[in-house]
């Protein structure tokens, strides 16, 4: 595991920290002391939502923290006592009855992580938490050090993040859970049919490939999970403009999702036959690239006529979910860094998901309010799908160019699924600007929320 910002025991002589809401801020002061009630005067301090007050001891050390959790705010907002209090130790003397102590130091380690790898000015050490009463700390260390493990390999820029070394990244997190893995690479790919990932990768310095990863007893219930590797887009020969290309090394975010959540389904035990598949390529420039107009089989057999190369996601993960689906998973789950459209319709925080399972997309809205983890249902809309038709294919890779481009995108995954509980998640993997327990950049999103539905059904 990572270096976590967690205390082993309770840690009596750190400092207390009182998570007040705004609602009870006036009672609450009142009882305090005439010297406490002049400071919170001074700083205008009310309780509002992620301020922070540091009360001084006569010895000039920090005797407790006021810290305001607004009147609407969740428990996520406790993150961002570890991303500004100064180093030391602390322990939540008073919270909100509703803030679960596990979620508690679950938002505390995101809130304290730190990507300084090429800083030469290091961040500050992160505060450290003495367990909250009746928290798992064990759980809340998976599920931190699986967040932290997706946004490193979001933030790493892709000369430092190529296919090489995402292969290199899935195979030490197979190593340290005692799991198989296999990695089929450039030719390798035609040679046993996955001939979408090798188009879309066949042009850049690093060969593309798929990752699997598989892990637990043969005879429990099978788990897949898929990920988007892309670990840069420049559109390919349907360019992106620079502003468009500026963030995609964070285009292999859906293969960092489903990384993450193999390592904690694995650190976690869970009873299930687990297969992470990552669909690995760079999408290149160069004289042997994939073109528009091109129809290429896939490993189903569908032939899919390339409308734009820009679409490529979708493609890597046509050879993938095949692929997965030959194991007739009890439940498939991808993830994918998918389309702009996604984040037109809900903005950076809130990934869509999309299933045609009921039953399944209930079990995802409980378990994104029990973490704290939004998501939010779109429809796989059949009317849309035949928008899609190619005159010269079976399909093309895109749909109505104005309109709709996540459910297009979506749709067309659904075309090489056959499995009934199968769920595509169209996450943006990025934090535009710091909120608590949020730092700006690499995120990791559905995350937690899928962890939820996994272990509620087979742990």
């Amino acid at each position: 595991m990572a270096n976590l910002p967690f205390l082993t025991d309770a840690n009596h002589a750190a400092v207390p920290i009182h998570a007040i809401r705004s609602a009870d801020w006036k009672p609450w002061i009142e009882r305090g002391s005439e010297s406490l009630r002049r400071l919170a005067a001074a700083h205008d301090f009310q309780a509002q939502n992620a301020r922070i007050l540091l009360a001084p001891a006569t010895d000039g050390s920090i005797e407790r923290v006021l810290f305001g959790v607004g009147d609407k705010a969740n428990v996520n907002v406790m993150g961002a006592l570890a991303q500004h209090l100064p180093a030391g130790d602390y322990r939540i003397a008073f919270a909100p009855r509703e803030f679960a102590a596990t979620s508690i130091a679950i938002a505390w380690g995101l809130g304290a992580y730190a990507f300084d790898r090429y800083k030469k000015k290091r961040k500050r050490p992160a505060p450290r938490l003495a367990p909250p009463e009746g928290a798992d700390t064990v759980e809340a260390g998976r599920v931190v050090d699986a967040t932290w493990l997706a946004r490193d390999l979001v933030n790493t820029p892709t000369n430092d993040l190529g296919p090489d070394a995402l292969q290199a990244a899935a195979e030490k997190v197979a190593n340290e859970n005692g799991a198989a893995f296999e990695a089929i690479v450039g030719d390798a790919l035609l040679a046993q049919n996955y001939p979408l990932i090798h188009a879309v990768g066949r042009a850049a310095a690093q060969a593309p490939r798929l990752l699997h990863i598989s892990w637990g007893d043969a005879n429990a219930p099978r788990v897949a999970l898929v990920g988007k590797g892309i670990t840069f887009d420049t559109g390919g020969l349907d360019i992106k403009p620079a502003a468009g290309m500026r963030m995609m090394k964070k285009d292999m975010g859906g293969a960092a999702h489903a990384l993450a959540l193999g390592q904690l389904i694995m650190q976690s035990k869970l009873n299930v036959k687990l297969d992470v598949y990552l669909a690995v390529a760079e999408n290149a420039i160069a004289g042997d690239a994939f073109r528009p107009g091109d129809v290429i089989e896939s490993r189903k057999g569908l032939t899919v006529e390339i409308d734009n190369t820009d679409a490529e996601g979708r493609l890597v993960l046509a050879d993938a979910l095949t692929r997965a689906c030959e194991g007739e998973p009890a439940l498939l789950l991808d993830f994918a860094t998918l389309t702009g459209a996604a984040r037109t319709a809900l903005g950076p925080d809130i990934p869509p998901f999309f299933t045609g399972d009921d039953a399944l997309a209930a079990e995802f809205a409980a378990a994104s309010l029990e973490t704290n983890d939004p998501i939010w249902r779109l429809p796989l809309w059949d009317a849309y799908e035949g928008d899609m038709d190619s005159p010269i294919a079976d399909l093309k890779n895109t749909g109505d160019g104005a309109f709709a481009g996540a459910i297009f995108g979506a749709l067309f995954l659904r075309r090489f699924v056959t499995t009934q509980a199968w769920a595509h998640f169209d996450v943006f993997a990025w934090a535009p600007k710091e909120k608590p327990g949020r730092p700006q950049g690499g995120e990791a999103q559905a995350l937690r929320a899928a962890y939820r539905v996994i272990k509620g059904r087979f742990g």
